[in-house]
């Protein structure tokens, strides 16, 4: 009797030692693929910063206005063949590389200033088109809302920043701005023909929701 219940210990001891190192050899492979996960979005958080324009920047020349001014057009002139490529997140990085020299001009007579200021207004805008495009980043439409603020800051009768923030607003589904941005774009610009288009689709949403609203409320009630 006691001998079968040894070989009984002994194969059971075995069993548990499998199952053990089965279980270690699960957690260890769970460990690696989540330390994969972090890698790939430690990744991914470096090229959206780097597609934001947060990367390292140690250029602290002083320059003269057209030498900085050549460095930022070159940049723009770089992010405008990347974007036609349809390479977005590389164009954003570009933008934003020209926008971090279009920071450093010094001593600006009201002439450049304009200059820059006009510069500056068409790299926010063409980032806030590169955030619309970037459609596998979490933040893509945040990204695009906030370039488009920028701009606006700049130039706050600016169409084409309403248009693309209302674009945004419709994307993250918040059609009631959409349709604020839309309607002072109209009043702006009339006779653009993309403004009209967008409103009948943010208005029909506004409508769908009303509805399903309206629904829900009656199915609550009755």
């Amino acid at each position: 009797g006691i001998e079968a219940l040894e070989s009984k210990m002994a194969e059971l001891k075995q069993q548990v030692g499998a199952l053990t190192a089965e279980f270690h050899a699960a957690l260890a492979a769970e460990r690696e693929q989540e330390e994969r996960a972090l890698d790939a979005s430690d990744a991914e958080r470096l090229r959206d910063k780097a597609a934001a324009g947060e990367d390292e920047d140690h250029d602290t020349r002083r320059l003269k206005f057209p030498d900085r001014m050549r460095l930022v057009l070159k940049n723009k002139e770089e992010g405008t063949e990347l974007f036609q490529g349809g390479n977005f997140r590389p164009a954003a990085a570009r933008y934003n590389k020209a926008l971090t020299h279009a920071a450093k001009f010094l001593d600006l007579s009201p002439d450049q200033r304009t200059e820059v200021n006009a510069v500056k207004l068409s790299l926010h805008l063409n980032i806030a088109m590169c955030w619309l495009k970037i459609t596998d980043a979490a933040n893509n439409l945040e990204q695009a809302i906030r370039s488009c603020n920028d701009a606006l800051e700049l130039d706050e009768a600016n169409v084409k920043a309403l248009y693309r923030r209302a674009t945004a607003y419709e994307a993250k589904g918040g059609y009631e701005e959409a349709k604020r941005d839309l309607e002072r774009a109209a009043a702006i610009a009339p006779d653009d023909k993309a403004v009209p288009k967008l409103m009948l689709r943010v208005e029909a949403q506004i409508k769908r929701q009303e509805a399903k609203e309206k629904k829900m409320w009656s199915k609550a009630f009755s």
